[in-house]
Order: C-alpha cells, then structure tokens, then sequence
C-alpha cells in the first residue's frame, strides 16, 4: 500500500509562497517538491548585482532559469550566455554550472527538475521576515559547510562563485 499523497492542482498566487533569505537573496517557493509529486521545485528569486552560485552540478537535477527582469550571465559546461528579461536557460543534470547576476537587481525563476532543490534551500536558508532582500552586511555560509550541506542533496560545490575564466 503507498502512503504517498496523490498530487493535486493548486495555485501560489502573486506574493505567496515560503518566503527565505538565502545567501545575500530573497527566494520564494511557488513549488515544491512536496507539491508537485517530486515532478519539479520552483522558486522566484530577487537578488543583487553579483549574487550567484558557486559552481556546481546536480547529480540527478536539471536546473533552469527564466529571468523576469533584469540579467543574468549563466555559466554551464564551458558555455557563457547572458540572459536578459524574457530569456529562459536549461542546464542538463550532471554538468558543471553557476549563474551571477549583472545588472543591478534581478528577479528570476529557479526550477529543478525533478523537484527536490527546495529541500536544500530551506536547509541553507533563513526564514525571511519581510519581502525584502536581506539586511545587508549578513554574514555568508562558511564554504565547506555549505558543501557539505549540499552534498547531502545531491549538489557537489566544485569551485567559488562566479563566472569561470578561460
């Protein structure tokens, strides 16, 4: 007998959504893992001018991005694109990544597939108390406890954030 929940339709309106202060971002679930079967984990984004991730791969996970305003320059296998608003990015599962925001300000959807990086997020995050980015001067995550932590979610840190240079 399967104890899973069956999968049903549901709405996260404007504005809703688990609201976390990850890294210097504010980050909003609109899917989660939990929700959606395991099929994908969805989360907004609203970061700074050169929030980012360090380079990565997910072992089991694509990611993808789709930028609602502002720019990201997303890094995957070697490959360097700069994504405007309206752009969406695939990266394939295991395939070294990172992404840097460069413009100002950035908001953007963050999907895996399948779904499960809300785990992580929630893991490496705080709980935000205001639909803002975080107070600034807060300290970041030691990086070889953050890589560890990802570890543990199928995430292996392979470098500092930032976009890789030839």
């Amino acid at each position: 007998m399967s104890t899973v929940a069956p999968v049903t339709p549901f709405l996260t309106a404007p504005g809703e959504g688990e609201s976390l202060w990850f890294l210097d971002a504010l980050a909003s679930v609109k899917a989660s893992a939990a929700s959606t079967g395991s099929a994908v984990s969805i989360t907004e984004f609203r970061a700074p001018r050169g929030h980012g991730s360090p380079l990565h791969l997910h072992r089991d996970e694509a990611e993808w991005w789709y930028v609602l305003e502002g720019e990201l320059a997303v890094w995957a296998d070697g490959t360097l694109v700069e994504a405007a608003a309206g752009a969406f990015v695939f990266g394939p599962p295991a395939l070294p990544h990172t992404f840097e925001v460069v413009s100002d300000e950035a908001r953007f959807l963050l999907g895996t597939a399948p779904g499960g990086f809300d785990r992580f997020l929630r893991a490496a995050s705080v709980p935000a108390t205001a639909p803002t980015l975080p107070p600034a001067g807060g300290a970041l995550p030691d990086p070889a406890e953050l890589a560890a932590l990802a570890a543990g979610f199928g995430v292996e840190i392979l470098g500092p954030p930032g976009i890789p240079t030839p």
